[in-house]
């Protein structure tokens, strides 16, 4: 492949290769001391053949710099940059990183990036700025063509700690401390990602001159990678991008002298539309007399479809974590993340939407992507009292999912249209990993759960909204250790994907996955449920009466619009065979079931009277994706594990999402036990 770019490329890749002998000169700025490498004009093959995780890269596409520019050698420094801003040093250590005068500057925004550009200019007298993505590509790839400028590898000592962290390690971010590259610039594969000028887009198929990227956008560009970032995303055409609001520990920024490139910008970008959606008020039908009384059950729709035009839409192998909500026009809206692995910065919000009136899901479209951002966590809510859709997502700052912000949009035209992202918690953090289920409470706020930790133990934070979620803030206590005992209590809620509803005396009720409540039974440990009097600063612990749940298995917990609560969880862990729960069948007598259950609650989860495995009609095989794979479905088996989101729409038909499906019910449904099961009935 690298052969035929040649051929492709002609008596271009000859004139780029001959260019990189040339010898950059130096030179110094005034009294900010910042050594700056003169580039000069030429030509180079920007982007790559980008296959998958990389398909951004790509169309390979020619492009001419046709004016020389200085760039600064390395990164800019603490010292350098807090002669701008003296109150920046309050980061220095942060995390153990970037404590010394000589260390790469981070937890600096792109408009904190500019501003420091203009300060300079004004500062010396000549105009500095951000570098395009073309011209930090250009100076990176000093011209090669290969994946880094070293060649196809980058050496051990061109390294820093290159592996996705869990847990931040402490290392040295002093600029130039590796090799520089042909051209006399040093960091450009890691140390620090660094800001670009561009707004974040897809390259065009067609030899450009000087760009200058989109007129707008959602994302700016950063490039180079980190410490704390694996080696293939620091390759010289590796592209990233972030929330121009967003300030972390990996990323700073470098500086170039000289006039903006003359390139006209391409379109500006927005939010992922989706097309064709009615804007129409739909008058959902209230059930009444007879039809209220009619029990509902519609067969599982797949939501999950693959792209019947794959070159469309990059979809991968692991779709997951769903959340659904109903919209005004009678449309439902669904979304998940697709990734290869849970880790993966290839990670990406995908959407699809049952139209009203029709039996099939559309065509899955990319909904929310920060490029080369780990996106784990997704949640949706319609807001009658505002008519306003809400959407929360995590945003990591690299891989993995430990150190999320929580990133919101709205939407007031049936999720058509959202509005730009903003940064509803900006700390990357633990307790931002968004799980399905916002609500609102009777007060009018809004309450989104979050896992305090990236592991199956340590429980649920929760955060909250007064003011329609303009601002938010977290309700945990970081004082107060939690004891996940029966009795004990906490700043958390025991469990992590917890469920959590408002109790009709104004507390809140929770229930979760791990944290389980040891009980001296015969039937062994409960799930954990969790009790709050103080809008969830404080929370006390008791065993419920239900089986624990464990990988793969997230239940959900909700006040349906009858008033009473319903919790849909899992029987028992697909590992954990010989377990089950007892059912009542039509005639009152019991049979053990498997899989997932409803159990509701009339009196605000003191009792729960009516449980019911949610299966329905003839054997069946069905695929439930993610971790589920392949079951069986028949009157003893429902779905065994998946991660559950549910939305009750106006006309009281519960919209349930597994993993994979959608089932559809009403609470007359719920209500009428299971079918009889001939001769495997357990007595």
């Amino acid at each position: 492949m690298k052969n035929l770019l040649f051929i492709l490329t002609g008596l271009f890749v000859s004139s780029v290769a001959s260019q990189g002998q040339q010898v950059m000169t130096e030179a110094s700025t005034g009294t900010a001391n910042i050594k700056m490498v003169k580039v000069k004009q030429g030509k180079f093959l920007m982007g790559s053949i980008g296959y998958r995780q990389d398909y951004d890269e790509r169309p390979a596409h020619a492009v001419k710099i046709s004016s020389s520019f200085n760039m600064s050698a390395t990164e800019i420094t603490n010292a350098q940059y807090e002669q701008f801003d003296p109150t920046h040093k309050k980061y220095r250590g942060l995390h153990g990183l970037s404590t010394n005068d000589d260390d790469a500057v981070i937890m600096v925004d792109f408009a904190e990036a500019v501003a420091y550009c203009a300060w300079l200019s004004k500062k010396e007298n000549k105009n500095y700025r951000l570098p395009t993505e073309a011209e930090w590509e250009y100076a990176c790839r000093a011209g090669t063509f290969t994946a880094f400028f070293t060649g196809d590898g980058l050496p051990a000592a061109q390294q820093n700690s290159q592996e996705t962290m869990w847990t931040i390690k402490p290392v040295s971010l002093r600029v130039g401390q590796h090799g520089a590259n042909p051209w006399g610039l040093y960091d450009m594969h890691g140390n620090v990602e660094e800001w670009c000028l561009d707004w974040y887009g897809p390259y065009l198929p067609a030899s450009v001159t000087d760009p200058v990227g989109r007129a707008s956008g959602l994302y700016r560009v950063t490039r180079g990678g980190s410490f704390g970032t694996p080696v293939r995303f620091l390759r010289s055409s590796n592209r990233s991008a972030m929330i121009p609001a967003d300030k972390n520990w990996l990323v700073g920024f470098r500086i170039v002298e000289g006039n903006l490139p003359s390139g006209k910008a391409l379109p500006g970008l927005t939010s992922p539309v989706q097309k064709f959606v009615e804007q129409q008020k739909f008058v959902w039908p209230k059930p009444a007399g007879a039809a209220a009384a009619k029990a509902v059950y519609l067969d599982p729709l797949p939501f999950v479809l693959k792209p019947q035009n794959p070159d469309s839409l990059m979809m991968y192998d692991h779709n997951h974590c769903p959340a659904i909500t109903w919209c005004p026009n009678g449309d439902l809206l669904a979304v998940w993340f697709s990734t290869d692995e849970e880790s993966g910065r290839e990670m990406e919000i995908l959407s699809s939407r049952l139209r009203k009136g029709k039996n099939a899901w559309d065509q899955p479209s990319l909904f929310f992507k920060v490029p080369d951002r780990n996106m784990t966590g997704s949640s949706l809510l319609m807001n009658p009292a505002n008519s306003t859709l809400y959407f929360m997502n995590g945003v990591e700052a690299a891989g993995s999912w430990q150190h999320l912000a929580m990133v919101q949009r709205t939407s007031e035209d049936n999720g058509a249209s959202w509005s730009d992202p903003q940064l509803a918690d900006p700390h990357h953090q633990m307790g931002n990993q968004v799980i399905a289920g916002m609500f609102a409470t009777r007060e009018g706020y809004l309450i989104q759960a979050a896992d305090a930790v990236p592991g199956g133990q340590g429980g649920t934070a929760l955060h909250i909204s007064k003011d329609f979620g303009k601002t938010w803030q977290r309700t945990r206590k970081d004082t107060l250790t939690p004891s996940f005992v029966a009795g004990g209590s906490g700043g958390l809620i025991a469990g992590i994907h917890a469920g959590v509803v408002q109790l009709n005396n104004g507390d809140l009720m929770a229930l979760g996955r791990g944290n389980n409540i040891e009980e001296n039974t015969a039937d062994g440990p409960r799930m954990p449920m969790s009790i709050s009097k103080d809008t969830g600063s404080t929370w006390q612990y008791l065993a419920s009466p239900f089986p624990p749940i464990a990988g793969g298995q997230r239940l959900v917990l909700k006040r349906m619009n009858e008033g009473a609560l319903l919790l849909i969880s899992f029987t028992n862990h697909p590992s954990d065979q010989k377990k089950g729960m007892i059912f009542k069948d039509k005639k009152g007598a019991s049979f053990t079931g498997y899989g997932m259950y409803a159990a509701l609650s009339y009196d605000d989860g003191k009792t729960w009277p009516v449980r019911k495995l949610i299966t329905q009609g003839a054997p069946k095989y069905m695929y439930g994706g993610a971790w589920t794979g392949y079951f069986e479905m028949d009157p003893m088996h429902a779905e065994p594990r998946g991660y559950l989101a549910i939305t009750q729409s106006p006309d009281n038909m519960i919209h349930l999402l597994s993993s994979a499906n959608h089932y559809r019910m009403n609470l007359k449904w719920l209500e009428t036990p299971n079918d009889p099961v001939a001769s495997a009935i357990e007595k």
